[in-house]
């Protein structure tokens, strides 16, 4: 998702729910609900897809070669979608997160 700016973003939240791993340009909801795809996110288990900084051509064709590079490993693969599916971006949760937030005013 080579966007310019992203306000919210719903489409990367599908792909991760879906097991399809987002590659995205750090703006807006892209930057907020993407764990880039590097050696410590991948030792935290946190990482859940592909983030590049500037929106130009070149930046996304080198993370889509980072991609690749990561889907030639099955197991490195499996383990980013199996982290996007298990993100949970639920009402429930948002709720619970402004309560807490509320209760310490």
């Amino acid at each position: 998702m080579p966007s310019r700016f992203e306000p919210c973003g719903l489409n990367q939240l599908y792909s991760q729910r879906y097991a399809t791993v987002p590659i995205v340009r750090k703006t807006g909801g892209l930057a907020d609900t993407v764990v880039d795809t590097l050696p410590e996110t991948l030792s935290k288990n946190t990482a859940t897809g592909f983030v590049f900084n500037e929106a130009t051509s070149g930046a996304l064709m080198e993370t889509i070669k980072r991609a690749l590079i990561v889907y030639s490993q099955p197991k490195t693969w499996k383990q980013l979608q199996t982290t996007g599916m298990k993100k949970d971006y639920s009402w429930t949760k948002s709720a619970k997160e402004y309560m807490a937030l509320y209760e310490q005013l």
